[in-house]
């Protein structure tokens, strides 16, 4: 994993028709695709127009006031997905069924609503289920509630708010020396387990892709895992570990992002009047974590993007 990210200059070779027809042609070749130069000569613009397209939606959600950034950030991401998308499976969309959202929420927000406390669910169409399925083989998640605290403690750059909010720490940095990580003891109480077992957990969690040494707690990363739950605090820059293990421990944090902007984008649109009191009358903690995790999402969904795209 690459923290060497630069922004949208790192994406600058793929703004060229002819370097997103090699890179397709590749992708389909590593994946054993009929027609791998045909299919990639067709999906070439398609994939390209994709990342242009969210490109433009994250330049202006920049630039926007706050009341309109999660519309324009959501669209940014599912563009960006859906060039994802295209690199693994070349007929995509091949139905209607998978151009729907994947996810839903409570249409009306009760009295005394709070950010933190809703929910949304996982529908069995659309784009969430079809991408979790192709581009983390992670299936039958149907019916599956999310809710929305869970999903911000899952971002590593709000751990200092939750902190200076909440008085509790969600991640735990990773000591680095060259490619040999350190975790921190203290994490050994925090998951209730010993050395041995921490080790034998995080080796099943990170797909195999871990090498620990003999002695203490350090290790080499030998692949690369999508689903890993270990993350890039991309404001450091560093490597961290959630502190929770909980139900949604090894989520990919590109899903997190997706339900949050998606919930988000849903109150921007529909619930106008409470919408518009948090962001003038910034009542309680809602606002400082939906106000940072925009700022977090505008760099960290291009970031988790490229991620995906430069995997090997």
């Amino acid at each position: 994993m690459d923290i060497h990210y630069k922004g949208w200059n790192s994406y600058s070779s793929f703004f060229s028709a002819e370097y997103c027809q090699r890179y397709l042609k590749n992708s389909y070749q590593k994946r054993q695709i009929d027609n791998p130069e045909q299919k990639s000569y067709e999906n070439g613009y398609a994939f390209l127009y994709y990342l242009e397209h969210g490109k433009i939606y994250y330049e202006q959600a920049e630039k926007s006031p706050l009341i309109l950034k999660p519309i324009l950030l959501f669209y940014g991401l599912v563009h960006l997905i859906k060039a994802c998308i295209l690199t693994i499976d070349p007929s995509y969309p091949e139905t209607t069924a998978v151009l729907a959202h994947g996810v839903s929420t409570r249409k009306r927000k009760k009295q005394n609503y709070l950010f933190f406390q809703d929910e949304v669910k996982v529908q069995k169409n659309g784009l969430f289920p079809f991408m979790s399925e192709k581009l983390f083989h992670m299936k039958q998640l149907e019916g599956e509630k999310v809710i929305m605290e869970e999903l911000l403690q899952l971002i590593p750059e709000l751990d200092d708010l939750f902190y200076l909010l909440l008085g509790k720490r969600t991640f735990v940095q990773l000591d680095r020396v060259g490619k040999q990580l350190t975790i921190p003891n203290s994490v050994l109480d925090s998951y209730h387990m010993t050395e041995s077992r921490l080790k034998e957990f995080l080796a099943s969690k990170l797909d195999h892709s871990i090498e620990f040494s003999n002695e203490g707690l350090s290790f080499t990363m030998t692949s690369t895992s999508a689903n890993s739950p270990l993350k890039i605090n991309l404001e450091k820059p560093c490597y961290v570990l959630p502190l929770q293990k909980g139900n949604h421990f090894d989520f990919p944090e590109l899903l997190v992002h997706y339900l949050l902007l998606y919930n988000l984008s849903m109150i921007a649109r529909y619930e106008t009047e409470w919408w518009s009191e948090l962001t003038k009358m910034m009542p309680n903690q809602d606002y400082p974590f939906i106000n940072s995790f925009l700022d977090v999402t505008l760099q960290k969904g291009p970031f988790l993007v490229y991620q995906y795209l430069m995997k090997p």
